[in-house]
């Protein structure tokens, strides 16, 4: 089956504007992301779907491919206008402030979408024990939660929050390990049907209230097969994000200078 990467890029960004084009590392953000995208095996075509000029230019600039898709009113929305030009079976849409992310699980995410019966399919990871950004007390940090295993490693979501899960309790009442839930990565493989299907479904009420695009899927009565990965790298969200990459970057670079000396 063909699969195709598209990267929904907006300038605008309430907690860091302008965040993609950022290049303190010598590339702007969208071009790590690009290039980690680039290195994936089972992806045939990688595109930049944008509404505005400046990233457009920049991905040509690097050498990449992007199409301008006008007013979108999501992620979601300006991946599937760019889609449906293309040819491919299976649609991933990768966030543009991903720059680390392992290219390892693009091809997983596209793995368990042609392997199973589902609507989409996404990916999540523990959480680190940790407290602050990135655990589970932070709500930027979407919450997954398993039901039925549909294969070794891949799940049925049953439910995505920004909130900490409840606590069951047992037979006898006492409150008994809290529920398993896992750290939500930000990618989804769909087909180009389910896709257009999920672009243009109106938001539900789970939707509107978690602010999670996610849940319009499980509230149309849908699957979302979710595979557990080790781990992950985080996104930019935040100034304090992108500086910790690019501290990140800098300490990677002098790594591999040391290795050539």
């Amino acid at each position: 089956m063909k699969a195709a990467i598209v990267i929904p890029a907006r300038y605008a960004s309430s907690r860091l504007p302008g965040k993609l084009l950022l290049a303190q590392t010598g590339k702007p953000l969208i071009q790590h992301t690009y290039e980690q995208a680039r290195q994936a095996k089972r992806a045939a075509t990688i595109m930049v779907a944008t509404d505005d000029r400046r990233i457009a230019d920049a991905v040509t600039a690097f050498g990449g491919s992007a199409v301008m898709t006008g007013e979108h009113s999501s992620g979601s929305a300006r991946v599937a206008a760019a889609a449906a030009d293309i040819d491919a079976d299976i649609i991933v849409n990768l966030q543009g402030d991903e720059p680390e992310i392992d290219p390892a699980h693009i091809d997983r995410a596209i793995e368990i979408k042609a392997q199973h019966e589902c609507f989409a399919a996404t990916l999540a990871c523990p959480f680190a024990r940790n407290a602050g950004p990135g655990s589970p007390d932070d709500e930027a940090a979407v919450k997954a939660i398993f039901g039925a295993a549909l294969s070794p490693g891949v799940f049925r979501a049953r439910y995505f929050t920004r909130r900490i899960c409840g606590w069951p309790r047992g037979a006898d009442g006492r409150l008994k390990a809290p529920q398993r839930y896992f750290l939500h990565l930000g990618i989804y493989a769909f087909s180009k049907t389910s896709l257009a299907c999920f672009a243009h479904a109106p938001a539900g009420a789970l939707e509107r209230a978690e602010r999670l695009e996610q849940l319009r899927i499980l509230e149309m009565g849908e699957t979302i097969a979710a595979g557990l990965v080790d781990a992950a790298a985080p996104g930019i969200d935040t100034p304090e994000d992108y500086h910790a990459f690019v501290q990140r970057q800098v300490q990677r670079q002098a790594q591999r200078q040391a290795q050539r000396r």
